[in-house]
């Protein structure tokens, strides 16, 4: 009994220092608790007008310390293909965890569009704002949805650091390099940089900037 009483206590105190680190918490509240994103699988949605239906997974919800790894396992039990779709709708959250899941798209030849659908494959209009971005961007096509919005702003960090502005430049390269990989102009990164509220861009701007691909006519 005694054995077991040390060994339980050394369990918890390992536990209590793991959780004790900056953003451990939250790490572990959404990847055992509950997740801060929500996700449905369309069977079939006809993003471009063209007739052409494709498997879809819709995303929503801010983008959690822990959004990643669950992304991955929403793609895998969505059984997506190459060419399928991730649909966007959120007001943003972690830069890092938005990142890793744009390459995760990339790399598994998704298109991305900001917008939700109902069962039946209807897509409706919705807005993706700050890391939701980067998210998007990581689209093999970038679907422009009529309606649907995309806001960009400056991106800071929440730690605690000794020089703000070495900080501040360090996330500029990262989302500059970013953008750069996945296609994107560098015009977006001066966009951003200009303020530090939400700015929607236009339709015109998001293509200027190749963050839109493909315009979507609808007939």
């Amino acid at each position: 009994m005694i054995i077991f009483v040390l060994l339980l206590s050394g369990v918890l105190i390992r536990a209590y220092r793991d959780l004790s680190q900056p953003g451990a918490w939250e790490f572990w509240r959404e990847s055992y608790i509950a997740a801060s994103m929500t996700s449905a699988v369309i069977s079939s949605v006809d993003i471009d007008g063209s007739g052409r239906g494709r498997r879809a997974l819709a995303i929503s919800g801010e983008i959690g310390s822990a959004s990643a790894s669950w992304f991955r396992d929403r793609l895998d039990e969505a059984r997506l293909s190459r060419g399928d779709a991730v649909l966007l709708s959120s007001q943003g959250g972690s830069l890092n965890q938005a990142a890793i899941m744009g390459e995760v798209i990339r790399a598994r030849g998704l298109v991305t569009a900001v917008g939700t659908a109902d069962a039946s494959g209807r897509i409706r209009p919705a807005a993706c704002a700050s890391a939701c971005v980067l998210i998007y961007a990581g689209g093999d096509k970038r679907y422009g949805i009529a309606g649907s919005r995309l806001g960009v702003h400056r991106f800071t960090s929440k730690a605690q650091m000794t020089d703000p502005v070495a900080e501040a430049q360090r996330i500029q390269g990262m989302v500059l390099g970013y953008m750069t990989k996945m296609g994107v102009s560098s015009e977006i990164v001066e966009a951003m940089s200009q303020t530090a509220d939400i700015r929607w861009l236009s339709e015109r701007q998001a293509l200027a900037m190749n963050l839109v691909t493909t315009p979507v006519n609808r007939r």
